[in-house]
């Protein structure tokens, strides 16, 4: 998979609301109402992850999950990066809400 470009990664960061570029990785905050309804994002996130055999980085505090993508074999972002991201969202949404969540 080729690294893109920085006109590539900011055309894709546009549609992906609260993700944001942070050096080689693109980052968003999700935040719950409680630990438990995190975690369980946490898993759910994993399954997503599993699907698409791209995996993000996942650090919990308390009621703020903080997931951050890079395709590490190339040391930056690439287009694998933003299909998880969109699966993310996409896949995840409803259950953010039901769950409490918000994002940041």
């Amino acid at each position: 998979m080729t690294r893109l470009s920085e006109a590539q990664v900011e055309r894709a960061l546009k549609p992906l609301t609260g993700w944001r570029r942070e050096a080689d990785y693109i980052t968003k905050e999700f935040r719950f109402r409680t630990f438990l309804a995190g975690i369980r994002f946490v898993d759910a996130v994993a399954l997503v992850a599993e699907a698409q055999e791209h995996h993000p980085d996942m650090h919990v505090v308390w009621t703020t999950v903080t997931l951050k993508i890079q395709t590490h074999d190339e040391g930056g972002l690439t287009k694998w990066d933003f299909d998880l991201a969109r699966a993310i969202e996409r896949d995840l949404s409803s259950s953010k809400k039901k769950a409490g969540g918000s994002t940041r």
